[in-house]
Parts: structure tokens; C-alpha cells; sequence
């Protein structure tokens, strides 16, 4: 259960990150983050912290 839900989490901050980059550098618009950099630096720490849950659940213990 606990792979299931860090996957999930992973999953949904790696396309909530990718979106606050598209905003923040003003190439994905309708927003208030729009064309605000500050939001694409919070994407790609999401994003990070996002590929970091993933490989943490998905991870394969050597015996």
C-alpha cells in the first residue's frame, strides 16, 4: 500500500511541477502564475522531489 500511494504522490508532483514550469517560464499561459519564474523554480522542485518519491517506492532492495 505504501508503494502504491508514494507512487501516486511521485506521479502527480512530477505533472504538477511540469505544469509550474510551463507557467512560470510563460510558455503554458491562463494563469496567475503565468510568466512569474519564481513558479518554475517551485516546479522543479516538485518535480525533483516528485522522481525522488518514485525511485524511493520503486526502489529494490539487494539481498
Amino acid at each position: 500500500m505504501k508503494k502504491v500511494i508514494l507512487n501516486i504522490l511521485g506521479i502527480l508532483l512530477i505533472l504538477g511541477g511540469g505544469v509550474w514550469i510551463l507557467q512560470g517560464i510563460n510558455i503554458l499561459p491562463g494563469s496567475f502564475m503565468t510568466g512569474q519564474i519564481r513558479w518554475a523554480y517551485y516546479g522543479g522542485i516538485a518535480l525533483v522531489v516528485g522522481v525522488g518519491l518514485l525511485v524511493l517506492a520503486n526502489w529494490r532492495k539487494v539481498k
